[in-house]
C-alpha cells in the first residue's frame, strides 16, 4: 500500500499542493491519510479505476454532488463533445447561456433573468455582490455554509467561531480583512428567533439573508415562510443557495417544494453533471442591480458549461431522475439505521435522501469512520460516512453495499468491544473540519 501509486502520487502532492488538493472534501485526510486512494484513472457510470487499476463503485460523495447523473453519462458528454468539436470559446456569446437562462427561469417561474459562472463559491460571491448593490447596503446575514469567499468567512473574523456549527467547524479567516469584521452575522437553520433578533438589531443595514432551503433537516412549519417575510419587512434580498439541494428531491431548486420564492437563487453542483457550470437567477428588479457593479470573467462565457447543463436538465426531467435518487438515498439510510442496531452501534442518520449522512455517536467515532472507509475499500467500495445518490446507482449496487456496510458494522463492534479498533487502522484517522496537512 504504502509503495502504491495512489500513495506516490499523494506524497508528490504534499510537496506541490498546499494542503494536497483543490477541494477540502476530496482530502485524502478526510477519509483515511495512508488508505484512500485519492486519485482516479477513469470513472464510469458508478465505477471508480484507481492509479492501480483497482476497481470501486462509488458508494461515497458522487463527486462531491456534482455526478448526480452518474459519472460520464452518455447524453451529457454527447452535448459538451459537439460543442467543444464546435468551438469552446469565441470573440462572440453562445447562445447556449440564453438557452439555460430561458430554461431555468421556466423551471423557476419566479425567476425572470440569470448570470452564469463556473463554481458554486463564485457564484455566491455574485449573487451577494448583486443584492450588496442592490440595496445599497453591507450587512449579511446567513444560515449554512456558502463557500470560501471573504463575504462568508468574515463571520468568523474576531469570534471564536461563529460558522463552527455550519457544516464545517474551523473554518479559519486567514487572509480575510480585519475590516470586514461584522459584515456578516450567522443564524441556526430553524431558529426564526435567532433571526428575528438579528433583524430587529439591524433594521435598516441587511443586504441579503443568504441560506439553504433544506439540507440535513426538514424546515418546520412557518420557518421558510417566516424568513421570506423578515427579508421583505427588512428590505433585503432572500438568495436560497442551492448549490447542493437542487435537481435531487424535484426537478430544479428545492425550494419549488415549500412554496417560499426567494429573490435570488443559486445553482451549481448538480446543473453541469461534472461539468462546470453555475447559475444565478432572480427576479429582473433584483438581478438588474449587476450592472451597477463589475462582474465579468472571460471563461465564464465558454460554451461547455451551459451545453451540459442543458443537456443534464432535459435528461433528469425525460427519466425523472429525483425519483430513483430519494428512493435508493431512503433505502441507504434505512440501511445504515438497521445495520447499526444489529450491531448495537449509536449511528445517527440525516441528510434529504439524496445527500445522506451518518455519524458514529462515539467518543472514537473519527477512528471508527476511518475503520469503516478502510474494510469498505476492501470489500471494493468506495464509502465513507456520506452517500450522495446517482442516477447511475441501482438497487443490486446499493443491495451488495448494504451487505458490506452490515458486516463491517460488525467489525467495528467486535473491534470496539475487544480493544483492537485503533490498532487495526492501516491509515490515520479520519480528519474533523479544516485544518492544516503537514
Amino acid at each position: 500500500m504504502e509503495n502504491s501509486k495512489s500513495q506516490l502520487m499523494q506524497k508528490k502532492a504534499r510537496q506541490f499542493i498546499p494542503g494536497m488538493a483543490q477541494l477540502l472534501s476530496k482530502r485524502p485526510d478526510m477519509f483515511s491519510l495512508g488508505v484512500w486512494p485519492s486519485y482516479y484513472s477513469k470513472a464510469q457510470g458508478v465505477k471508480v479505476w484507481d492509479l492501480d487499476g483497482n476497481v470501486y463503485i462509488d458508494m461515497s460523495i458522487g463527486g462531491i454532488g456534482a455526478n448526480v447523473l452518474g459519472y460520464a453519462d452518455a447524453d451529457v458528454d454527447a452535448a459538451v463533445m459537439q460543442a467543444v468539436r464546435n468551438g469552446s470559446s469565441c470573440s462572440l456569446n453562445s447562445p447556449f447561456e440564453v438557452e439555460l437562462a430561458e430554461e431555468l427561469c421556466r423551471l423557476h417561474p419566479w425567476g425572470q433573468m440569470a448570470r452564469f459562472a463556473r463554481g458554486g463559491g463564485e457564484s455566491m460571491a455574485i449573487a451577494v455582490r448583486i443584492a450588496r448593490a442592490h440595496t445599497d447596503r453591507d450587512l449579511v446575514v446567513v444560515c449554512g455554509y456558502h463557500g470560501w469567499h471573504d463575504w462568508y468567512l468574515a463571520a468568523n473574523v474576531g469570534t471564536e467561531n461563529a460558522l463552527g456549527e455550519h457544516l464545517i467547524p474551523g473554518l479559519s479567516p486567514a487572509g480575510v480583512p480585519q475590516a470586514l469584521k461584522g459584515t456578516t452575522l450567522v443564524f441556526s437553520y430553524n431558529d426564526l428567533a435567532g433571526l428575528q433578533k438579528i433583524a430587529a438589531a439591524n433594521k435598516t443595514k441587511i443586504a441579503a439573508i443568504v441560506m439553504e432551503p433544506v439540507r440535513n433537516a426538514q424546515p418546520v412549519a412557518g420557518f421558510l415562510q417566516g424568513v421570506r417575510k423578515l427579508a421583505d419587512e427588512a428590505g433585503a434580498v432572500l438568495i436560497f443557495d442551492e448549490i447542493s439541494s437542487a435537481f435531487r428531491m424535484n426537478c430544479g431548486g428545492a425550494h419549488l417544494l415549500y412554496g417560499v420564492d426567494p429573490d435570488i437563487a443559486v445553482f451549481s453542483k448538480s446543473l453541469g453533471n461534472g461539468y462546470p457550470i453555475a447559475a444565478i437567477i432572480g427576479r429582473s428588479a433584483v438581478m438588474e442591480s449587476a450592472q451597477k457593479t463589475f462582474i465579468s470573467s472571460t471563461m465564464w462565457t465558454e460554451s461547455i458549461g451551459p451545453a451540459a447543463a442543458l443537456a443534464m436538465i432535459k435528461k433528469f426531467q425525460a427519466v425523472r431522475a429525483h425519483e430513483h435518487l430519494m428512493a435508493i438515498g431512503k433505502l441507504v439510510q434505512e440501511g445504515w439505521q438497521q445495520a447499526g442496531q444489529r450491531h448495537g452501534l449509536a449511528v445517527k442518520v440525516s441528510g434529504i435522501y439524496p445527500l445522506s449522512h451518518f455519524v458514529f455517536d462515539d467518543p472514537d467515532h473519527l477512528v471508527m469512520k476511518a475503520f469503516f472507509v478502510q474494510e469498505m475499500l476492501a470489500e471494493g467500495f468506495l464509502a465513507s460516512n456520506l452517500f450522495y445518490s446517482m442516477f447511475a446507482h441501482s438497487r443490486e449496487n446499493v443491495s451488495a453495499y448494504l451487505a458490506a456496510v452490515d458486516d463491517v458494522f460488525g467489525r467495528i463492534k467486535l473491534s470496539k468491544d475487544n480493544g483492537s479498533l485503533r490498532g487495526s487502522l492501516k491509515g490515520e484517522p479520519s480528519a474533523s473540519g479544516f485544518k492544516r496537512i503537514a
